[in-house]
């Protein structure tokens, strides 16, 4: 099976209404249909831009509002998803989970209505004591008409044994929505995402934001690209890189996913890192 992803830089600036955000959205959205789009990938912390709307004072929303356009943000990526009929990668929005807790939270919309969640599963030491975070505690994979994807947020791709858990339920496409500041924080992501592709023998697909948010703390600088990784076999490139943006452009990646090749290599590629796991040692955590 054969289909095509796009992955957005998307460009973080300060904004005066919820109609601004949905505008740049849609026009992300609009671009890729135009490519023959049929997964879109938004990053991290997207929604954080609704927080430089500000209050009555011009002072930018604190953390624990951004719940409060959840109805909004899920309202939009649900429409557009159907309108374009594209599986939307929402990045990530925090959610209210309940009990006083807050999530960041992936979200995939089907063009049907159907939304898919997946809270991040570690956290950062600035979500925990800066923005009072709550882990998710489970790892979900989602069948769409293309397969079996999971979405790691970020950090989840720094630890190997959750993208092994995600594989082992059959998940042969990661789509990683991030966040990062520097370039410390972007090739830490970036370097794993590499490691996962080729420890799993799976895509990835990943992006970063881009831009900054003068008035949100923990938000004025970014660094980020957008990229779709492969493992390292001959039916790829060399690299593992079928398609990679501009570092720090406001713009959108497009790539062809070719699952036949994952199969193909884990079967009989130049290594077969999947097939050759020591199960007897180390455990898939299913």
């Amino acid at each position: 099976m054969k289909y095509r992803v796009a992955s957005v830089q998307y460009k973080l600036e300060d904004i005066g209404s919820f109609e601004e955000f949905a505008a740049q959205v849609t026009h992300c959205v609009r671009n890729a249909s135009e490519y023959g789009t049929e997964i879109i990938l938004f990053p991290e912390f997207l929604t954080t831009q609704l927080l430089s709307i500000g209050d009555d004072t011009g002072k930018a929303l604190p953390i624990d509002r951004l719940p409060e356009f959840t109805e909004q943000y899920e309202s939009l990526f649900r429409s557009l998803a159907a309108e374009y009929n594209m599986h939307i990668v929402g990045g990530t929005h925090v959610v209210d989970a309940g009990d006083g807790k807050r999530q960041n939270t992936a979200h995939l919309f089907h063009p049907g209505g159907k939304i898919d969640r997946q809270a991040k599963i570690h956290l950062t030491p600035t979500e925990v004591s800066e923005w009072n975070m709550s882990p998710g505690d489970g790892l979900q994979v989602f069948e769409t008409p293309f397969g079996t994807i999971a979405m790691l947020t970020c950090y989840d791709i720094e630890f190997p044994e959750i993208v092994r858990m995600a594989r082992a339920k059959g998940a042969d496409v990661i789509f990683c929505p991030s966040c990062t500041d520097d370039r410390h924080g972007f090739y830490r992501v970036r370097y794993c995402c590499h490691a996962r592709a080729v420890e799993n023998q799976v895509y990835i697909v990943t992006t970063g934001t881009v831009g900054a948010l003068r008035k949100v703390d923990f938000m004025r600088a970014n660094y980020g690209q957008a990229a779709v990784i492969t493992p390292n076999d001959i039916p790829f490139p060399p690299a593992g890189i079928l398609s990679e943006g501009v570092i720090n452009d406001d713009m959108l990646i497009v790539a062809d996913l070719d699952l036949k090749l994952l199969e193909d290599v884990r079967n009989a590629g130049s290594v077969t890192t999947w097939r050759d796991r020591r199960t007897d040692l180390y455990t898939d955590w299913v």
